[in-house]
């Protein structure tokens, strides 16, 4: 950083001063986690909202921004990108209502942040304003060892507690994957354990399955051969005990109109009933309709429908059998 008085004579002076310190190394001191960030064709940097919140141990983010970030220093993302010509970056963490704050922003999170790893950089910012306000400026020492290009800019060397702060926060970070790779190692080796003991207990089950399954097919084979014992014995009992007799072909819808006809001389509304309810009975074996879907089914009154089903009743078409639980009569072929 360099005099607040004195302005760049040049975009690429302007970039020079910004990038001072690395922008991803002075994230890291002043909120302690690796932060995304966009940059801006002017150099600009934003960081999305939430990020910076959840890393300073902000509970509630729009309050955080609400309570301590102005709104000249917060925007939403699509606005940000648009307003350099930019589209939306790909990925769907990236939305285009994402909250973003500028470096500013960041810096006044960090400010108010009560969080230990916080104190370093609030202490280097206290200095900053400090020797600003003693000084009128406050420069970056130069860096023992300068780029040897020509042209290269001048390298600056970090302020002693941003410098310590990364280091803390990167001996932080390392001994905490060190512990999580041991809980890793851990969990792993228990995992082999459990792996083992269920790859054991699946022999012992499969083993267990093939004496069952064997077992059953045993059992299979035995009651299909008592069955068939049993079926021989019917069979001669039946041959010796049972007259022969011809059997009786199931009766048809054709076969059963047949037999009422010659039972009985029957009206046109008689026989329009016995055509309607005749497949019914053989088909289901019994006629459980309501008299008003017969009657709907014939043109007849229910009263006409009522009277005809009692005619073949009395003929013996059909015989009643109690009722359905709807009420509907319950009808039967009646046979001999």
């Amino acid at each position: 950083m360099n005099e607040p008085s004195k302005q760049p004579d040049s975009a690429a002076e302007s970039f020079e001063r910004t990038g001072a310190i690395d922008i991803n190394d002075f994230v890291y001191a002043a909120s302690g986690e690796r932060v995304r960030r966009l940059t801006m064709p002017n150099g600009s940097h934003w960081f999305p909202a939430v990020d910076v919140c959840n890393s300073l141990g902000y509970t509630t983010p729009r309050k955080a921004l609400l309570d301590h970030v102005p709104e000249d220093h917060r925007d939403n993302l699509e606005t940000v990108t648009g307003s350099h010509g930019l589209s939306i970056p790909a990925g769907r963490s990236w939305r285009r209502d994402l909250q973003l704050i500028d470096l500013q922003g960041l810096i006044l999170l960090v400010n108010a942040c009560t969080k230990p790893a916080c104190a370093p950089f609030k202490q280097w910012v206290a200095e900053v304003i400090e020797a600003v306000q003693k000084e009128g400026h406050y420069t970056l020492a130069e860096a023992e060892v300068q780029p040897a290009e020509p042209g290269a800019p001048i390298a600056y060397a970090m302020p002693e507690q941003v410098a310590e702060a990364i280091v803390r926060l990167e001996a932080h970070n390392l001994q905490t994957d060190e512990e999580l790779a041991g809980g890793q190692r851990e969990s792993i080796a228990l995992q082999k354990e459990m792996l083992t003991t269920q790859q054991d207990t699946l022999a012992v089950q499969q083993a267990t399955l093939s004496v069952q399954q064997a077992t059953l097919a045993v059992q299979r084979a035995m009651v299909r051969a008592m069955e068939r014992i049993a079926d021989r014995f019917d069979t001669l009992v039946l041959e010796r005990r049972t007259p022969r007799v011809a059997l009786t072909a199931l009766p048809t819808t054709e076969s059963v109109l047949a037999d009422w006809r010659q039972r009985l001389s029957v009206t046109e509304d008689v026989w329009t009933v016995a055509v309607v309810i005749a497949p019914v009975l053989v088909e289901s074996g019994e006629l459980r309709e309501p008299l008003e879907a017969i009657a709907a089914r014939t043109g007849l009154s229910v009263h006409r429908v009522n009277e005809c089903l009692r005619l073949l009743r009395k003929h013996a078409c059909i015989r009643s059998r109690g009722g359905a639980e709807n009420g509907a009569p319950v009808y039967v072929l009646h046979q001999a």
